[in-house]
Formats: C-alpha cells, sequence, structure tokens
C-alpha cells in the first residue's frame, strides 16, 4: 500500500474549535477558600519553595486575565474540570453556593470572550470525605456522582453544551500514583473502582440527555496506539491485546454498554472480575 501524500491541504471547518485544556487541581488553587472540601490531590504536597497544589497557578482568584489572556491567543475553546469537593465539600450532602458561583462566573466570561466551555465533571480529584468512605470502591460513590452531576446541569447546562463525564479512567487504573498520594489499592479494587466509574459515567450520560438533549457527553479515556514490536505473531497478538485492555475497554462500554470480550477474560483469568450489581456477564445493563 502506498503512502499518501496530499498534493493540497484541506482547511479546517469554521467551527472547529482550536483551544487548551487544564484541570482543577492542577491550576485553581485556593484549595481551602469560600467553602471547598479536601480532595484526594490535597494531600500531595512539594518540598518547600516549590508551588503545589494548594497555590499551582492561582486561577481561582485571576480566572477573568487568564481569560482575556485565553482570547488574546485566539483560542475557541477552553475545557476545564469542576472540583467536585469544591461544589459538595463533603462530596454528598450540601452544595456550596460559592463553590458552584466561581464556575458560573467563569462559564460567563468565556462565553462573553466568545470562548465555548468544554467541562470535564471529574479529573482524579475525589472529594477526601467519599475516600474515606472507600472512594470509588464503594457503590455509594456512585450515587454521590449521580447527585453531583445533577446540579452540574441544572445550575451550568443552559450555557455548556459540551461535557466529559471522567478524564483518563484507564489511567486511574493502570497508573493509580495520578490520584493517589497515599497506599494504592490493589488490582482486584482498581478494577471495580472503574466498573462503578463506568456505572456513575452512564448515569450522569443518560440524565443529560434527558436534561438538555442538545448537549454532548461522553468519556475522556487516555488512548493511544499500540504497535507490535516485530512482526511475530506474538508480538502482533502482545499489541492487540493490550491495546484492547488498556484503551478500547474504556471506549466499548460508553459506546456498547459491555467489556469487550478479551478485556473480560483477562479479568476472569487474573481474579479481577467486578461485582456487577445488574445486568448479565461483563455487562452494564443499563439499557
Amino acid at each position: 500500500m502506498g503512502k499518501m501524500f496530499y498534493s493540497k491541504l484541506k482547511a479546517f471547518p469554521d467551527d472547529f474549535l482550536w483551544g487548551a485544556s487544564t484541570s482543577a487541581y492542577q491550576v485553581e488553587g485556593a484549595w481551602n477558600e469560600d467553602g471547598k472540601g479536601m480532595s484526594i490531590q490535597d494531600l500531595h504536597r512539594s518540598a518547600a519553595g516549590i508551588a503545589d497544589f494548594r497555590v499551582a497557578s492561582d486561577h481561582y482568584h485571576r480566572f477573568r486575565e487568564d481569560v482575556s489572556l485565553m482570547a488574546e491567543m485566539g483560542m475557541r475553546a477552553y475545557r476545564f474540570s469542576i472540583a467536585w469537593s469544591r461544589v459538595i465539600p463533603d462530596g454528598r450532602g450540601e452544595t456550596n453556593e460559592r463553590g458552584i458561583a466561581f464556575y458560573e462566573a467563569l462559564v460567563d466570561e468565556l462565553l462573553a470572550h466568545g470562548i465555548t466551555p468544554i467541562v470535564t465533571m471529574f479529573h482524579f480529584d475525589l472529594p477526601l470525605a467519599l475516600q474515606e468512605r472507600g472512594g470509588w470502591t464503594n457503590r455509594e460513590t456512585v450515587d454521590a456522582f449521580e447527585r453531583y452531576a445533577r446540579i452540574l446541569f441544572e445550575r451550568l447546562g443552559d450555557r455548556v453544551k459540551y461535557w466529559l463525564t471522567i478524564n483518563e479512567q484507564n489511567v486511574m487504573v493502570i497508573h493509580p500514583g495520578a490520584m493517589y498520594a497515599g497506599e494504592i489499592p490493589s488490582q482486584k479494587e482498581l478494577y471495580q473502582q472503574s466498573h462503578n466509574m463506568f456505572v456513575a459515567s452512564a448515569k450522569a450520560t443518560n440524565m443529560l440527555h434527558q436534561m438538555w438533549p442538545d448537549a454532548k457527553i461522553g468519556p475522556a479515556p487516555n488512548v493511544t496506539a499500540v504497535y507490535p514490536e516485530t512482526c511475530d505473531p506474538a508480538d502482533v497478538i502482545a499489541a492487540e491485546n493490550w491495546e484492547a485492555i488498556r484503551c478500547w475497554l474504556y471506549l466499548d462500554v460508553a459506546a456498547r454498554g459491555s467489556y469487550n470480550t478479551l478485556a473480560w477474560s483477562y479479568l476472569e483469568e487474573h481474579a479481577l472480575v467486578p461485582t456487577i450489581a445488574e445486568g448479565g456477564q461483563g455487562a452494564l445493563g443499563l439499557g
């Protein structure tokens, strides 16, 4: 098969969303201000003299200046995450009005500058109070996320039309150190957490479609191409296996409602099958 070289490059469509992205704990700072509760990311601490997540880029206080700079750069879109513990300090109790007001003001500022907001609902920063109750291993966290999603959709759904439920869920399974500052859960626990995240994401997706039919929503897995090291059939099979487990698993469940057969077999053979509350073997059963 010959290589494809374009003789004439096609222009990007006029409505293409050029932009950039951040996550709340990496830019906001203000880790304990205006009623925000602690998240598991607040347990990370840097060496003396080095800024950590408590300050970060101080976006919480400088967001208007930051948005102005985005507009000056020509950005058409800005993907950011919402800190669950800023909106609901303990993850499941009362809404923190000052917290949700920050995100309302940020969205309004973006729209005033002609920048499309794209919201990630969860990006590695589980409320610490939920973690102390078992975190994503505890099925109650699914219910807490569903309630959190409803609050976001009620308060921002009239202005935000692009949503991402969970950022890089596969990274939280493969490289859990991205989320945990302390003891890392076992592989069995991580795949149970992953399953519960699938259910939470599906519930939020269904909810948004009902509340705001014109909006779009989906997961944000870390997907990459996996190539065999050589043409040896064993290498080819290894690459296909890893791609199915590392990448496609996290899109298959979102798009089809079930685990792909190879990933499910891997879970069975390594005694990692999660407890499934409803549905058949390997299926979410959410319809």
